[in-house]
């Protein structure tokens, strides 16, 4: 009998990579950070190219790896993300994204703590794990397909996006 952990197929019936690495079928909440960046009036995003939230608007972030600070994941998550230096500040909003299977199962369970950040430096572009990223203004923010949490951040927190 092939067990499971050799036998795991993507969505598309290719060879997966372990579940420890994809962030799928977890079996605790994974730890996840992102950051809330203003600059000239508008709001650091990321069109996700990943699940969970494949293609909807959302503050940039990632994985916490172990060691890491907050704040040190943060800015690196963000560097290799969208190419901008930003310096974490403290937390604003905890979340948790929980999104089962078909059959009900957790295939993703993350824990994510949102931090205020200060944009440094970069020219914005988007990493591997990000369809796109942009400063957004306030006016465009109604026309996107933003992730609820994120909305929710911005106008609860911000006053951003409420108007």
């Amino acid at each position: 009998m092939v067990s499971s952990q050799t036998d795991r197929r993507s969505d598309d019936g290719k060879m997966a990579a372990p579940e420890s690495t994809t962030g799928r079928y977890p079996d605790t909440p994974r730890p996840a950070v992102g950051a809330v960046v203003f600059k000239d009036r508008a709001v650091l995003l990321v069109k996700r190219g990943k699940a969970p939230a494949q293609g909807m608007w959302a503050i940039p972030g990632g994985s916490i790896r172990l060691g890491e600070t907050l704040q040190a994941a943060v800015e690196r998550e963000i560097l290799e993300e969208t190419g901008i230096v930003v310096r974490a500040r403290e937390p604003v909003f905890v979340f948790d994204v929980i999104e089962p299977d078909e059959d009900g199962r957790v295939k993703y369970h993350y824990v994510i703590v949102d931090l205020v950040a200060e944009y440094v430096a970069g020219e914005l572009h988007h990493g591997d794990d990000a369809a796109d990223a942009r400063w957004v203004r306030e006016a465009e923010l109604a026309s996107l397909h933003v992730n609820p949490a994120t909305r929710h951040l911005l106008a609860e927190q911000f006053d951003f996006g409420c108007r």
